[in-house]
């Protein structure tokens, strides 16, 4: 019956104790507020990455293949890309002999990158030569939001045909529209056939800033002749995994075993979602050492409290206040401190999210927000109990002595 009013009573001495010192109690809970908006940013960033990657991976489809030089495994420590990358014996040849599987392939396309200075009018941009053949768009899924790609023929033919990205035309065209203009790319001259739709950047690597142009012309202009992978659609009646066994003999007829390495698109992507889920994880447990540091810092306050409120103390034993009644003050107190600390946290946390969103992919989850209050919560009582029983302890006699 008395239980409510009491614990009202307790909440309200709390409150006025934290709000006789505005100034301490804000510093007292800094470090909650960094440590709860940090973990809910680390987490936020890294569930977005997660989800942006797993919808370019959506974008491809399921039934994609695909091969990278070298004998390399997808993940972390699993070989060494660029070595690979460098060494590639992949040709045509390959492409043609995955092609002749009719009922399992679809279509294959290759690829060879290099970054390349585009020139138009007094603009410069530099940018990821996207060298490849004219099933680039069927495999891989890239829409030509207008104009259009580069046909068989003018591959064959090492026609100067380029197709840009959103990146490209407005840093390079201004506002004027690139269909039918020419532009140089270190100083050869091409034609823009076709624009892609926007696709947006992560890891550093904007999509949206390719400029693709046969692989044919690549070779004769730029001498670019490393092939650096082979993407093949396969057929979705087959099983994905048997498509990866008949590709693996046909690239075995021109290869040995450790010049390639084929995974699926499914694959990969479970890899990657590993590597992402294990550093999202330790960055919001880096995150939250600043949380350890605020409750560190709420148990200095609280025991600075006690030591000033002394004579308060042995005044309330003195009139009847239990121990038990003493340890749930100060323990309410430190709780309240982390308690305000972690909302405020999370308004921050939230309004930094908002902020990313412009510069990175970052995704706000009801369980990021609900585990660091949990965290900032249980921080207030773990570091406030050794205050608050320190607090409880004292001789109500020597209290009141206390100068």
């Amino acid at each position: 019956m008395n239980i409510l009013p009491k614990f009202l009573e307790t909440i309200k001495l709390a409150l006025k104790s934290v709000s006789s010192n505005k100034v301490r109690s804000f510093l007292t809970m800094l470090g909650v507020i960094i440590g709860v908006a940090s973990v809910i940013l680390l987490i936020s960033i890294g569930n977005g990455i997660t989800s942006y990657v797993t919808g370019e991976f959506e974008k491809l489809g399921s039934n994609l293949v695909l091969a990278t030089p070298g004998k390399i495994k997808v993940e972390i420590g699993g070989g060494d890309p660029s070595r690979a990358l460098t060494n590639s014996k992949f040709s045509e040849t390959e492409v043609k002999n995955v092609e002749r599987i009719t009922e399992t392939v679809i279509a294959a396309t290759i690829e060879a990158t290099d970054s390349k200075r585009a020139n138009y009018k007094k603009n410069t941009f530099y940018s990821l030569i996207y060298a490849t053949d004219y099933n680039f768009p069927k495999v891989l899924n890239y829409k030509v939001l207008s104009g259009r790609f580069f046909t068989k023929a003018e591959y064959q033919n090492a026609n100067r045909s380029a197709i840009i990205g959103d990146s490209v035309v407005e840093k390079l065209f201004k506002n004027e529209n690139p269909l039918g203009k020419e532009f140089t790319i270190e100083d050869k001259k091409f034609t823009v056939i076709g624009v892609y739709e926007k696709r947006g950047g992560l890891g550093g690597q904007d999509y949206d800033s390719i400029i693709t142009i046969p692989f044919t012309t690549a070779r004769l202009l730029f001498n670019i002749r490393k092939i650096t992978g082979i993407n093949i659609k396969t057929n979705p009646a087959v099983d994905i995994n048997q498509a990866k066994k008949d590709i693996e003999k046909a690239f075995l007829k021109t290869l040995t075993r450790d010049d390639f390495t084929l995974f699926t698109a499914e694959e990969l992507l479970s890899s990657i979602n590993n590597i992402l889920t294990t550093l999202t994880t330790a960055l919001a447990g880096i995150a939250a050492i600043s949380l350890l540091v605020g409750g560190i810092g709420i148990m200095n306050i609280m025991l600075v409290s006690v030591t000033e409120r002394t004579r308060e103390i042995g005044l309330r034993k003195a009139v009847g206040a239990t121990p038990n009644n003493i340890l749930v003050q100060f323990l309410t107190e430190s709780l309240i401190l982390s308690v305000i600390g972690g909302f405020n946290g999370i308004l921050l946390g939230y309004l930094g999210s908002l902020a990313l969103k412009n510069f990175i992919p970052a995704t706000l989850t009801p369980g990021s927000v609900l585990l660091a209050f949990a965290f900032s919560a249980g921080v207030g009582i773990i570091f406030g109990t050794y205050p608050a029983y320190k607090a409880a302890k004292k001789n109500p006699i020597d209290a009141l002595r206390y100068e």
